[in-house]
């Protein structure tokens, strides 16, 4: 195989220039090229154009293509009839494309005659433009009398055919890609460039060719049909019957054919299924299968897909029939811009009656040929459009209905149109689109699935991440979960922040190892057995070391990081214990500094067997601690180091809130990691800041109270005057009484210690008595002559919010009260 540019043209002939003066060269050639615009006038002539066609690039410029190209001509009678011809008749020759009728690319043979001269046979090919720009056409055209093999001895000829460089194999097509702007000299850099980049979409044109069989240059497939096989064999016969040898181009063609046709279809099928399955996104997986059938195959694509498939759900269950709701989910075509969209929009779902060639397709799951849609055809399709004309879309269309299936069930169709000037779909087309379509279903269904099995873990995540409060005692929180880019959206990242006795809130960060549905879940346990555990105010180091117990009998190979930390705003202290978690940052709120803090790393849960240390660290009203996982501050191929130093400096820096404080520092960390060239982020990041307020001493009240009854009554009268002081007398009547039911029950089931009786003021008004009882009381159902059992009632339906906890000598039960608006 070889290819021909102008510069590779030797003296020839053209229409005015007589005979041929020198062969064209082995294997080489010459290609006229021209370039029409959208007035239909030569804006292109080359040497090339001028040496075929006899016409000086000065007289071309500007002139009607129609009057310069070959656009009809008789062949003799012992050549092809006609230069293409589909099952029900001749197809479009070269004046369509030059006219505008053809919106996909064409070839064929004509006959080039003039006084004077002998008559030339020409292959041409036509290669429309869209996009930007005044051209339209881009015509290629040669010699084929030059290409006849005359001196082989057996009156054989060379194989010529089109080919489509990006989906073929041929040898050279990279060179002429890069060859072809030189053929068009008069253009400027940019117009080639955007002229070979519109032919690069649709294929790029290269000539293949072998010695002693031909094939005819033909578009669509490039393989004649069966008319030109039929015509061939009756001659072949004849001259069987006159005693006379066949010619070789005559023995062997339907065999010839028929395997190139074979290739060049295997060929497009291997191309489509190349394109389509790039991703498991449902819409672009869509997106590519509309786009990989035209122009090629098609002129039009809509796909439509059942309700439960868009939906990402289960696989559909039962038959398509008349109820079922199919989702139009995109229509690709080469009409103008535009012209669809009003008719059958995108997004549309409807059902298909049963006279339909769709509804016929989906209950049946075979493809469904219409060779041209006739008016009553038409109007029958038309009919479940309301309001809306669609006949003057599809009427005299070839239509090819395929099905989309996976596992024996249809999950969707495709409806192909093409233009009425264009060959219709037939026998091979039907076989073709099948295999099509059953390449595109599983590629769907593999999205389908990914689509479900990512809705099941995001909402699974999404039940599990906690909704923390702005504000908790002595501190305000923020918090951000980023899901991971690259690696799936579903993680075992997770963050939260728990209320824990005496005013005290416990943070904590963790990262289970591993993405989806299996990390999601691991997460979700221990989440839930971190709450479980806080909630018996377990210190940092037990906690993590009933956790790693956790992960082991949960199973083996599930590793998770953990941070946990208690923060005490009236003693002003964070005790924190780490499971091989990234150190949290601590930023000074007197002089702005920020610290990595050198915590015991510790091993992750699940390692087992191995200690947990806590550290007590002493902090400032105003201080932040900042804590999160590796996803925000590592991406592969790059230090730890450098993430960790962008924390430290981005969490210094002043923000006017908590969440732009956040949104501060995941910015830097991208910015960082984009100069280094690293990309973004692939990991699921979880981040959670709190700004550690404190309470101040005066809104603290504490009592110690004798296993005395009378007690009760010095309760309620302290409790009385400190709310008197703090300005909260409205809260004076609730809170007195809940503070004698608690009370009176503190001090009947102490055994030795005192009550302690404790008020806290801040975003709420707190209240705990704590005693040395291990047994926590819980709310009963109470009758009209029980006598006991009212008091945690009355906590219940005067409180806003009211709970138990096992402290280390005994527990504490607590109430809020919301503080009254200023």
């Amino acid at each position: 195989m070889d290819r021909g540019t102008e510069r590779d043209t030797p003296a020839g002939r053209g229409a005015g220039q007589g005979a041929v003066t020198e062969a064209t060269a082995p294997g080489r050639v010459p290609l006229a090229v021209v370039v029409v615009d959208r007035e239909g006038l030569v804006s292109h002539w080359s040497r090339g154009a001028r040496r075929l066609f006899g016409v000086p690039k000065d007289e071309a410029i500007g002139r009607a293509a129609l009057d310069l190209l070959p656009v009809s001509g008789a062949l003799p009678e012992d050549q092809d009839t006609t230069p293409y011809e589909a099952d029900d008749g001749p197809g479009p020759g070269l004046e369509a494309s030059l006219d505008g009728g053809l919106s996909y690319p064409a070839a064929g043979r004509a006959r080039l005659g003039a006084p004077g001269s002998e008559r030339v046979d020409v292959l041409w090919w036509a290669y429309p433009l869209v996009g930007p720009g005044p051209e339209r056409l881009l015509v290629l055209a040669a010699d084929g009398d030059g290409l006849h093999a005359g001196d082989t001895g057996e009156g054989g000829f060379q194989r010529i055919a089109p080919g489509f460089a990006p989906h073929t194999d041929l040898p050279g097509a990279g060179d002429l890609a890069r060859r072809l702007p030189e053929i068009l000299p008069s253009m400027s850099v940019g117009e080639s460039a955007r002229i070979v980049g519109q032919v690069l979409e649709l294929g790029y044109p290269v000539l293949e060719f072998s010695q002693n069989d031909r094939v005819p240059v033909t578009p669509d497939w490039g393989v004649a049909r069966r008319a030109e096989r039929k015509a061939r064999r009756e001659r072949a016969a004849r001259a069987l019957a006159a005693g006379e040898p066949v010619p070789r181009e005559l023995r062997d063609e339907g065999e010839d054919l028929e395997y190139a046709a074979v290739r060049e279809r295997l060929e497009f099928l291997n191309e489509v299924s190349g394109r389509i399955g790039t991703s498991l996104d449902l819409s672009r997986t869509i997106i590519e299968v509309s786009r990989a059938v035209v122009p090629r195959f098609t002129d039009v694509a809509g796909t439509y897909l059942r309700e439960q498939v868009v939906a990402g759900e289960g696989f559909p269950e039962g038959v398509p029939d008349t109820t079922t709701m199919w989702h139009r989910v995109a229509v690709e075509h080469t009409d103008e811009p535009g012209r669809w969209d009003d008719v059958v929009p995108v997004g549309e779902a409807m059902p298909f009656p049963a006279h339909t060639p769709f509804f016929q397709c989906m209950t049946t799951g075979e493809p469904v040929l219409v060779p041209r849609i006739s008016e009553e055809t038409g109007h029958a399709i038309a009919a479940q459009f309301e309001k809306r004309d669609i006949r003057p879309l599809i009427t005299g269309r070839s239509m090819l209905v395929v099905p989309l299936k996976a596992r024996q069930v249809v999950l969707g169709f495709m409806i192909l149109l093409r233009h009425p000037e264009r060959p219709v779909f037939n026998d091979m087309d039907r076989v073709t689109g099948a295999e099509l379509a059953a390449r595109a279903g599983l590629v769907l269904d593999n999205a389908r699935m990914y689509t479900f099995q990512e809705n099941v873990a995001e909402t699974l995540q999404d039940s599990m991440l906690p909704h923390i409060p702005p504000r908790m005692a002595g501190c305000d929180i923020a918090t951000r979960y980023l899901p991971g880019t690259l690696l799936g959206r579903v993680g075992g990242d997770w963050f939260d922040a728990v209320k824990l006795p005496g005013g005290r809130t416990a943070f904590v960060v963790g990262d289970v190892m591993g993405h989806g549905l299996n990390s999601a879940a691991m997460m979700g346990q221990l989440r839930t057995a971190v709450q479980t555990m806080a909630g018996l105010d377990l210190p940092p180091a037990q906690l993590l070391r009933n956790l790693d117990d956790l992960a082991q009998r949960l199973g083996d190979g599930y590793l998770a990081t953990c941070l946990y930390a208690v923060y005490d705003p009236i003693a002003s202290e964070l005790h924190l214990a780490n499971a091989g978690h990234i150190p949290p940052v601590l930023v000074r709120a007197d002089d702005g500094r920020s610290e990595l803090l050198d915590l015991p790393t510790g091993a992750p849960i699940g390692v087992g067997g191995v200690p947990f240390e806590a550290v007590r660290l002493r902090v400032e009203p105003g201080d932040r601690l900042v804590m999160c996982t590796d996803g925000l501050v590592e991406v592969r191929g790059e230090d730890i180091g450098v993430g960790l130093a962008t924390l430290c400096a981005s969490a210094a820096h002043p923000a006017a809130s908590m969440d732009d404080a956040c949104d501060t520092i995941i910015r830097a960390l991208a910015v960082t990691f984009s100069k280094a060239g690293r990309g973004g982020r692939k990991d699921d990041v979880a981040l959670l800041m709190a700004r550690l307020n404190g309470i101040e001493p005066d809104d603290v009240a504490e009592w110690r109270l004798a296993l005395d009854p009378a007690e009760v009554g010095r309760a309620r009268a302290a409790v009385r005057e400190q709310l008197h002081d703090w300005s909260l007398a409205k809260l004076a009547a609730p809170a007195e009484l809940m503070v004698s039911e608690l009370v009176t029950n503190a001090v009947r089931h102490s055994r030795a210690r005192p009550v302690e009786l404790r008020l806290v003021r801040g975003d709420a008004l707190l209240c705990e008595v704590d005693d040395d009882d291990h047994e926590l009381p819980t709310l009963l159902g109470t009758g009209p002559l029980d006598d006991a059992g009212r008091g945690l009632r009355i906590v219940s339906t005067l409180s806003r919010a009211w709970g138990t906890s096992r402290t280390r000598t005994g527990k504490t039960v607590w109430f809020e009260l919301t503080l009254p608006r200023r």
